[in-house]
């Protein structure tokens, strides 16, 4: 079967297991994504809002929860649709757009966890150094570059991808994923091998460098109260955040390639859904929580929901001043 008829289109049999439960599943994920919404949407707007959140800590964080929002946008709409649909098909186009979004999403998360990592590993070990080092110049580089690179490995990717002459149509899956188009093809897959092997060691690294930053880390903050304080202040947070994706996406990766056939069909769905369901909800969370400064500003932010600011002019030393005053509802 070739994938250069525009009529081609994918099967994916993942639903076969969910018939019973779709009406549950579908409000289970409605629920799931509207709180993706709210804590990441909270999340961006606390750190856009408030200039004392303009910082690169705070920038890294906000572009994690704006990839969040991309990531879940590339699986819930569809999910839902499909859970109270009877056909689950998809077209190539359309299955190699959710393949872009998915993967990419996942590889600027990690991206964006190094920044974070490479951010505190200044912060702590080179304290007199961290204006200069990470300037806004820098930032907006490092941030350019976490979404550009990814990006450009996944078109990559996709383009090894929609070359392939596929014998088959049928993903075992609730969403279309790389390796599972590459296993249907019929013509040589060796290019898609030896770059997917290749993007799998350069992410490697990734965590390769984060591990050597932390090592450089405790070892600094050791040294003094102040140190062990900030670690374990904007530290704890991104170990828990990287611990989560890393967990998620490894055992994602390795179950798609060499897992067992005779894992239940509703366990094996859940495995394949983990890294857009966990991090995404989690890590906002994780931050708002630990982070003092974030937390302090959405704490805030609802105190001052039940009550008006009314601007008035105070004439102090001659001076015009503008002063708000707050009034209750």
């Amino acid at each position: 079967m070739s994938n250069t008829s525009s009529l081609f289109v994918f099967s994916l049999s993942g639903f076969s297991s969910t018939t019973n439960f779709r009406l549950t599943l579908f409000s289970l994920t409605l629920l799931c994504y509207f709180l993706i919404l709210v804590v990441n949407v909270s999340i961006i707007l606390t750190i856009i809002l408030d200039e004392n959140l303009h910082e690169p800590m705070y920038i890294f964080l906000c572009n994690l929860c704006v990839n969040a929002l991309y990531g879940t946008a590339g699986f819930y709409p569809k999910f839902a649709y499909d859970l109270l649909s009877d056909i689950h098909n998809l077209s190539f186009a359309g299955c190699l757009l959710q393949v872009f979004i998915l993967q990419s999403y996942a590889k600027v998360d990690y991206s964006i966890l190094v920044l974070m990592a490479y951010d505190r590993y200044v912060a702590i070990c080179r304290p007199l150094e961290y204006r200069h080092v990470m300037s806004v110049r820098a930032t907006a580089l490092l941030v350019t570059l976490s979404w550009l690179v990814p990006l450009c490995c996944e078109t990559i990717v996709i383009g090894l991808t929609s070359t392939l002459k596929l014998c088959g149509s049928q993903i075992q899956k609730l969403y279309c994923e790389n390796w599972s188009i590459v296993k249907l093809a019929c013509s040589s897959t060796s290019a898609n091998n030896i770059v997917g092997m290749f993007f799998i060691i350069f992410y490697m690294a990734h965590v390769f460098f984060i591990v050597c930053s932390y090592l450089c880390l405790v070892k600094s903050a050791l040294k003094s109260r102040e140190g062990r304080r900030k670690f374990l202040q904007t530290c704890v947070p991104h170990l828990f955040c990287l611990f989560n994706v890393s967990a998620v996406l490894l055992f994602d990766v390795m179950y798609s390639r060499y897992g067992s056939a005779s894992l239940p069909k509703s366990v094996e769905n859940f495995v394949s859904i983990e890294f857009i369901i966990f991090p995404p909800t989690f890590n906002p969370v994780i931050y708002g929580l630990i982070l003092t400064k974030i937390r302090g500003r959405i704490m805030h932010l609802f105190m001052m929901s039940g009550q008006n600011l009314r601007s008035v002019w105070i004439k102090v030393d001659g001076k015009q001043i503008k002063s708000n005053i707050i009034t209750f509802n």
